[in-house]
């Protein structure tokens, strides 16, 4: 068993503890636990124990997902979606993650073609109206085409391509659906739509998306997962699949995503 620590430096006085907690406890097992300062020391690890908030955890489930490393994430943000366990739980985490009695959930990913770049997404690609000076605009119109087949023509602030994680984030706030992590599905979830017929569409992740400007005189905004990659231009095609590797993640017997999705999201039910 080889683990690494990734943390938020922003979180340092309050996490500190907690690393130092967690390289003991492994180094008294005899098994190896490394800080993660970068990327490249993530190569040849096991699990990645990650301590911060929802962004933290984005931060690095791509390059988790490309080298097959679990992420167990404890929560130091606001939300804490993606996060298994609390900061005063980190002893139990450390423990399951030894004991090797553990779930894996795997979590599919979007993978984002444009021109000769490819990015992945855990929770969403977002592409937006820019609001920067000289390309200011006040709507775009997007046409969107699933597998040959033409789906709408979007006049909005832009769209969000989600997958089921990232359906509680901001295609939630835009008037998406919940998708359940387990569904093989990603949803479309326009930003604002200038059109009453517009709503989100829920499409297999097995298919090919394809999105375009129409009639587009400005460059569009790309963002993934919460931060701008690049922009789109007038002629520039976009295409959404679902990634080779998902992202996993350890889970604890208390899994249960509706139990998670009431407190997460402060809804209380009777």
């Amino acid at each position: 068993m080889k683990a690494g620590i990734y943390f938020n430096k922003n979180y340092l006085s309050d996490n500190r503890e907690n690393v130092e907690k967690i390289l003991l406890k492994f180094a008294d097992r005899g098994s190896e636990c490394r800080v993660v300062g970068e990327f490249k020391d993530l190569d040849g690890l096991d699990v990645l124990f990650v301590l911060g908030g929802d962004g933290t955890i984005l931060t690095v489930a791509s390059e988790c997902a490309a080298r097959g490393v679990k992420i167990i994430g404890i929560n130091y943000g606001h939300m804490g979606f993606l996060a298994e366990f609390e900061p005063e739980k980190v002893d139990d985490a450390a423990e399951l993650v030894l004991s090797g009695k553990y779930d894996v959930q795997k979590r599919s990913m979007l993978k984002v073609q444009c021109n000769d770049k490819i990015y992945y997404a855990l929770n969403d690609l977002v592409i937006q109206r820019s609001t920067d000076g000289e390309n200011f605009t006040n709507t775009v119109n997007l046409h969107a085409e699933i597998d040959g087949t033409t789906v709408d023509n979007f006049s909005s602030d832009g769209i969000i391509v989600s997958t089921p994680t990232g359906s509680t984030a901001y295609s939630l706030a835009a008037g998406g659906s919940v998708l359940s992590p387990e569904l093989e599905a990603f949803i479309l979830t326009p930003i604002c739509a200038h059109s009453l017929h517009s709503r989100p569409v829920v499409f297999s992740n097995t298919s090919l998306l394809k999105l375009n400007a129409v009639n587009s005189k400005v460059p569009l905004v790309l963002a993934v997962d919460g931060k701008i990659v690049g922009e789109a231009g007038a002629d520039d095609k976009i295409f959404v699949t679902k990634a080779e590797r998902p992202a996993e993640f350890i889970t604890s017997a208390d899994k249960n995503f509706f139990n998670k999705l009431l407190i997460k999201l402060n809804i209380w039910s009777k």
